[in-house]
């Protein structure tokens, strides 16, 4: 409740049924006190239902008599800290229409770039401990002006108790800073950004949770520049549009796309392509990640901007965390930005853009950060003092309170230098935001995983016991924890790569689950993946390794299209490393066989950037096509058949047929696998999750066809189906585990 301004909501709504009594802020949740008669009581609970502000988030009210003395009218109480328990805080909120209407009518707010009020503004991005009270935020710097104090304190005003309240005469400042000096007017900086962006120009703005780089969308030119310079390959750059007719003009976007694009959390919508902007923002995919403006310095910007769309990618060079500091700015991007626009408030948690896909007419989380963070999921066990380190890629880690898992913002790839520093430095942000102290950890099974060693350590080092989670189990654990299931289901889960206890490489895998423990039913053919993880950006390579291990020498490699812009050379290379066992583990990943489909339909050969071969296989689906290839269902399931359909339909058919056929036909493996483990074992609720699943064709086909055969299916929706979500996996499994080691020790290790 914190932060969304539910106190001074209470304080109306009691005045007006005229009760007397208080409330505070407490690290255990807000409390109420009323004094009137029962009936009244009775309709202010209900209206507190009824009329809650819309980021507040009431999942109980618990009423109970109390002895107290008379109270002669109602007030709002200082906060308290009620032991080490702690209450919700608010993600960031998009500015509300009451401010954006006092841009141009408050006069002490005019063209204000930081104006906010109780319903919006920054949250999580400035607070550094509980309660949240302006002292314990960035903003203890500024001092409230007479104006601002005044109506901080005044009930009756929207902006009381809002802690980020400023104004143009107290609050924080923009500045731009170029090779032709500072500017600090903040008017003439929005003519200089408007004018640099029109130039073809990038310019680094500060947002609310770190910088961002901005440029026409429209101008090729400037988006190919701007690639360059991030070093960002092919991977397709997020596009905000001026609003929802600009949205509309190029994009194609349902009810429940729009509804997501409004929200006060204002996530990045991937929305299919209507009308193409500059080729280089997407790079030939047919879809457009959508954002509309949630700051108030966004709309000011689209009031002198023509272009109705800008590109607005996270600042930072591409595999780095985003940058939140100004001095880092300036060295970090004063080589990429022709102008670097920050403000003097510090960001204290920083929060990329979330990025979200509707699928089934509801979300699916692909990047979970600002707007979401840190509002916990609710969980059905006990899961205090587990610290989940999450997995290696688009990493999370998630933290333990009682009975609700708090998962970090979007963390990054731990491979990079700078975002293993960011990863430690917001365990020990939300060890102290949330007074946690770990006292179990779980990581994955990867030996080599960045978050696996650091947890071992952390456990070593404060003497906690440490257990390693399968990473397809957790997988499946993530979704059955925020669909409240504690039982066995059937668990699906279609991902690229996750450590095997037979010590291969899973990811097609067909699982009978709990979060105690997993029975490996069946799973995708184990197939090597010449070169390791080269084998990963050069999806040729794995197209090459299927035929092979299917057909051997029987077909004329040559011939394939796949093959024939690559040295001819190097395939009697990949023959012998794969028959020799050079360098070419075994994968049984449901990533590696869309790699090679993606390959052998020529969509991409070699990869630019993460998933980019799926990405394209998906993108080149048709719409309407029912058929599907064979596959052999057994021990293990066996695509031979369905790449020699493949082959035979690359002579004479379309690439939208093709890839629509191969989703069909995996479509159809989930159906079977889950009706012969209905049959065997008697369960009837089935789980779908792992990356692969963000592919919003083959999840809605899969998910038709098992509710057609009369399953409960079950998908991720408040976290990643992809690693990023793994890390809640890993702490439902590891609460089993923890209770068990408590149980048999004779003593409570969880805290």
């Amino acid at each position: 409740m914190q932060g969304v301004g539910f106190r001074p909501f209470i304080f109306r709504l009691a005045v007006k049924h005229g009760l007397s009594g208080e409330v505070d802020n407490r690290t255990d949740g807000v409390a109420v006190i009323v004094q009137g008669d029962l009936r009244t009581i009775d309709k202010f609970s209900n209206d507190i239902l009824k009329c809650a502000p819309p980021a507040s988030q009431i999942k109980s009210i618990q009423v109970n008599p109390k002895a107290i003395e008379g109270y002669k009218s109602f007030s709002i109480v200082k906060s308290r800290v009620i032991d080490d328990l702690i209450t919700e805080i608010s993600p960031d909120i998009a500015v509300c229409p009451d401010c954006l209407s006092d841009l141009s009518a408050d006069t002490g707010r005019l063209n204000y770039p930081f104006i906010n009020c109780t319903n919006c503004g920054p949250r999580f991005s400035i607070i550094s401990r509980l309660p949240y009270d302006r002292a314990q935020t960035s903003m203890n710097g500024f001092r409230m002006c007479t104006r601002c104090s005044a109506e901080y304190n005044d009930i009756l005003d929207r902006r009381f108790h809002a802690q980020p309240i400023a104004c143009n005469e107290c609050g924080p400042r923009y500045l731009l800073r170029s090779t032709s000096g500072e500017i600090s007017d903040f008017d003439k900086i929005l003519e200089e950004i408007a004018g640099q962006i029109v130039a073809g120009k990038t310019v680094a703005l500060k947002g609310t949770g770190g910088y961002f780089l901005v440029c026409d969308a429209l101008q090729n030119e400037a988006v190919t520049r701007l690639r360059d310079k991030k070093h960002r390959d092919q991977k397709p750059f997020a596009v905000m549009f001026r609003d929802i007719a600009s949205v509309k003009e190029f994009c194609n976007a349902d009810r429940n796309e729009l509804k997501e694009l409004t929200s006060w959390r204002r996530p990045v919508v991937i929305l299919r392509q209507k009308k193409v902007l500059a080729e280089s923002v997407s790079n030939g995919l047919r879809t457009t990640g959508a954002i509309l403006p949630y700051m108030p310095v966004h709309y000011l910007l689209f009031r002198l901007l023509k272009t109705p769309a800008i590109v607005m990618t996270s600042g930072n060079i591409s595999g780095e965390p985003i940058i939140t500091g100004d001095a880092e700015a300036s060295v970090k991007l004063g080589s990429v930005a022709d102008s670097i626009v920050g403000y003097n408030r510090e960001i204290l948690n920083r929060v990329d853009d979330s990025v979200v896909r509707v699928i089934n007419g509801g979300i699916s989380l692909i990047r979970r950060s600002r707007g979401f963070v840190p509002r916990p999921v609710d969980l059905a066990l006990d899961a205090e003092g587990i610290l989940a380190m999450g997995a290696e890629e688009k990493n999370s880690f998630c933290i333990g309170k009682g009975r609700q898992a708090i998962m970090s913002q979007y963390t990054g790839d731990l491979k990079d230098r700078e975002t293993t520093c960011f990863y430690k430095e917001s365990i020990g942000r939300f060890s102290e935001l949330f007074s946690f102290s770990p006292a179990f950890i779980a990581a994955d099974l990867h030996p080599d995983y960045y978050s696996t060693v650091y947890g071992k350590e952390l456990a070593e080092r404060m003497k906690i016991p440490f257990t390693g989670v399968q990473h397809h189990h957790a997988h499946i654990a993530s979704c059955m924890a925020e669909n409240g299931l504690d039982e066995k289901v059937i668990g699906i889960s279609l991902d690229g790569t996750g450590f095997g206890t037979d010590g291969r490489i899973w990811g097609g895998e067909f699982l009978i689950v709990d979060f105690e423990d997993y029975f490996r039913y069946t799973h995708f053919d184990y197939v090597p993946m010449p070169g390791g993880e080269k084998a990963v950006t050069e999806p040729w390579r794995m197209a090459f390794s299927y035929m092979f291990k299917y057909f051997g020498d029987t077909i004329d490699y040559n011939k394939i299209p796949a093959f024939k812009s690559h040295n001819p050379g190097s395939l009697p290379l990949l023959k012998e490393m794969i028959i020799k066992n050079i360098n070419s583990p075994e994968s049984s990943g449901a990533g590696r066989l869309f790699d090679a489909v993606s390959a052998l339909a020529g969509l991409c050969t070699i990869s630019r950037f993460d998933s980019e071969a799926p990405m394209r296989l998906e993108s080149s689906t048709g719409s309407g096509i029912e058929s599907y290839y064979p596959y052999t269902f057994g021990k293990t399931i066996i695509f031979a058949d369905t790449l020699k359909g493949i082959i035979v339909d690359l002579y004479d058919k379309e690439i939208p047929l093709i890839s629509a056929k191969f989703h069909n036909t995996v479509s159809r493996v989930v159906l079977e696998a889950a009706e012969r483990i209905r049959n065997e074992a008697g369960l009837n609720k089935v789980v779908l999750s792992g990356g692969v699943f963000q592919n919003k064709y083959l999840l809605e086909k899969s998910f038709g066809l098992l509710t057609k055969s009369k399953f409960e299916v079950f998908t991720n929706r408040l976290v990643p189906a992809n690693d990023g979500g793994i890390s809640l996996g890993q702490l439902v499994v590891a609460s089993k585990k923890a209770k068990y080691v408590s149980e048999h020790s004779g003593k409570n290790n969880i805290n």
